[in-house]
């Protein structure tokens, strides 16, 4: 029976994200398992806004629809995290209802820092902004205006999304996860690219510090998407650890 890898994708991401690692690992003994999650990718949005417990009661239940506990038993269970997917991962493997083996966290979100100034400021264009384009005669340059300045100051994900998501993504990054690190007593592999802009790589440290016996690795040029552009050697990690653990 294979071994089974769950991966959790990011915000604003779906299954295609982890279209390099099914390559990356398309030789071995594992089933890899990509849902998107909801409100992302072919999944309908939650009808009320979500915390990142419903996210993990979510994956709960569509893991162990598919699967029984007999035989998530039977084999190694692998969790892999992203981003926001982290997130999710680091409260499952506190939770202890899964039967996880090892714990993956790629880029992974939860560390709760002040609002940064360029977010501020960004947010605070955004709004002058549609005012600005709101004005007679300038409504036909809106549509190219708010794409560039919503790339321009990175509120983009926010300001396209519906009322629930917005909501959802408020509650999600106002949520803390460093109390639950230290609760975490399973392997644990942290991934992070050292120019990550999203989530900084002092994040990395802490969770590594948190952790205890956690391995950190960091990739230098590596951005946000180490799970992307580092999939060959987290998949070389993955299959050693198959092998040491089995």
């Amino acid at each position: 029976m294979k071994a089974l890898l769950l991966c959790l994708h990011g915000w604003g991401g779906s299954k295609e994200s982890f279209t390099e690692l099914r390559v990356a690992l398309k030789d071995a003994d594992i089933e890899v398992l990509t849902p998107d999650l909801p409100g992302f990718g072919d999944e309908p949005e939650p009808k009320r806004p979500w915390t990142v417990e419903d996210y993990a009661d979510w994956v709960e239940k569509w893991l162990t629809d598919r699967f029984s506990r007999e035989h998530l038993l039977q084999e190694q269970f692998l969790l892999l995290g992203h981003s926001h997917g982290g997130r999710i991962a680091i409260t499952l493997a506190v939770r202890g209802r899964l039967p996880i083996d090892h714990l993956y966290l790629c880029a992974a979100a939860g560390i709760r820092r002040p609002r940064h100034l360029k977010r501020i400021i960004g947010l605070a264009l955004a709004k002058a902004g549609r005012i600005f384009l709101a004005i007679p005669g300038l409504k036909i340059l809106r549509p190219i205006g708010r794409l560039l300045l919503y790339r321009l100051v990175r509120v983009h994900d926010y300001e396209r999304a519906s009322p629930v998501i917005r909501q959802t993504l408020i509650n999600v990054t106002a949520e803390d996860l460093r109390p639950l690190l230290p609760k975490i007593h399973l392997p644990t592999d942290i991934f992070w690219g050292m120019d990550d802009r999203m989530v900084p790589v002092k994040d990395a440290k802490l969770m590594h510090e948190s952790i205890r016996g956690s391995r950190l690795h960091l990739y230098k040029n590596v951005r946000h998407a180490v799970h992307r552009d580092r999939a060959t050697n987290i998949a070389e990690v993955i299959v050693r650890d198959l092998v040491r653990e089995g």
